[in-house]
């Protein structure tokens, strides 16, 4: 994954901008760092008079997690390529009854200006909650997406992609419709909880009355900085999950993630698919397992990820080694395996997951597991042939249990002065 982008140099007109009052009253996000002692002022002066003026406070720097800034604009959309985040929230709306076209390009329009403003740390454009008031971006992302309904209510059928066709059941599915699917998706993540929040708040009060929202989900990572050295993150099962996840460095990446600029529909140029997956992890019974018989099931080590056959956890797969008895080392039903691309055509996914905690069932049992996102050029090359496989014969299969799926077009990145979207809806 590539480093996190840092901020931007600040020019005096922005920070003039940033230290205006508003609504005559509150002050921006990133002002207020600069003006603690003025603040403190102000907030303890009950009974005195509240428009005395004090000299700013020396400007306060955000440690490194909160300077930490994901550009807006650009060819991709943020929030596919960035590394994993330690918050995030994903949410799925369907346009309101009589709303068409006009009201989705508004509404992206709307969007996409609080999407901007909240990424560089500034405050939400209108009815900002003050949530974040003390944070700076905290590698903020907000990342928008079509689902395969939309295209029939605004009247863009025939500009709907053909990768967008439904994913075809799968004999491990339980899902629930309520919480799948969607006209259009939003992902939004941050390494810090309250702005991750804050976004969310922002994006549903602007959907307004031109969408509503069918659902909504939170997940979490680790939070950066908590190991003592950046590593591949670890699941709710205990293992390292993504060691093989395609890198942008990669030759073939752009290939396999990405929508060619000269791909159709043209208006998803540079763009990518979601595929998103609600993953129950059945904890019970997986934690009665072994630990030799939880790597078995996965086909690595839990303690550093190395494959079975042996090394650590980049050394390649040996799926022919053998032990004394003549049987596989890494088990033919083993996640590992079934899931290798070599295994599979080639087809490639660039997994970015979140965790997730709703609670407990009235029996004890934790609703715990998965918010699975992956991004290729294709789902039909990419997620489907690995599931099907996955679905005939993966040992993993009898500790999860996949409840909600949604399926998503994401447009390339919107330009200066663009909005996500606007080559579609004003094509």
């Amino acid at each position: 994954m590539p480093d996190q982008s840092v901020p931007q140099a600040r020019t005096p007109e922005s920070s003039a901008q940033d230290a205006t009052s508003r609504d005559g009253v509150g002050l921006s996000r990133r002002a207020l760092l600069g003006t603690a002692g003025a603040t403190g002022l102000v907030l303890g002066a009950a009974g005195g008079a509240v428009g005395y003026a004090a000299a700013p406070a020396p400007a306060t720097p955000l440690t490194s997690v909160g300077s930490d800034r994901a550009m807006f604009h650009g060819k991709h959309q943020p929030g596919i390529t960035e590394g994993l985040q330690a918050r995030g929230h994903l949410a799925a709306f369907d346009l309101a009854a009589g709303a068409g076209r006009k009201e989705a390009a508004a509404l992206l329009r709307r969007w996409s200006t609080t999407a901007e403003r909240l990424m560089a740390g500034e405050a939400a454009p209108h009815d900002d909650t003050d949530v974040a008031r003390d944070a700076g971006p905290s590698t903020l992302t907000i990342t928008f997406g079509f689902g395969h309904s939309f295209f029939g209510r605004t009247g863009l059928d025939k500009q709907r992609p053909a990768a967008l066709d439904p994913l075809p059941d799968f004999s491990s599915d339980h899902l629930d419709k309520a919480r799948s699917d969607g006209d259009l998706w939003v992902q939004i993540g941050a390494n810090d909880a309250l702005v991750a929040f804050h976004a969310l708040r922002a994006i549903q009060k602007d959907a307004g009355g031109a969408a509503r929202l069918r659902w909504q989900m939170n997940g979490f990572n680790r939070t950066p900085g908590a190991t003592a050295h950046p590593m591949t993150a670890r699941n709710l099962m205990g293992q390292l999950d993504g060691t093989r996840n395609p890198k942008p460095a990669d030759s073939d990446f752009d290939r396999r993630i990405f929508v060619p600029a000269s791909g159709e529909p043209a208006w998803m140029a540079n763009g990518s698919y979601a595929v998103v997956r609600r993953i129950r992890m059945l904890l019970d019974d997986w934690e009665k397992l072994s630990v030799p018989a939880q790597e078995a099931v996965i086909g690595r080590r839990k303690s550093n990820g190395a494959p079975l056959s042996g090394g650590d956890e980049t050394t390649p797969m040996d799926l022919e080694k053998t032990d004394a008895k003549g049987e596989y080392v890494v088990p033919l039903n083993a996640h590992a395996r079934i899931t290798r691309p070599d295994k599979n055509g080639g087809a490639a996914m660039l997994r970015r997951p979140f965790s997730y905690h709703d609670g407990f069932d009235p029996d004890g049992t934790p609703d715990a597991g998965l918010l699975f996102v992956c991004w290729q050029a294709d789902p039909l090359r990419g997620f489907v042939p690995v599931q099907r496989k996955l679905d005939r014969g993966d040992a993993l299969s009898q500790y999860i249990r996949h409840e909600a799926s949604g399926l998503f077009a994401v447009p390339g990145g919107a330009a200066q002065g663009e909005y996500v979207g606007q080559r579609l809806l004003e094509g």
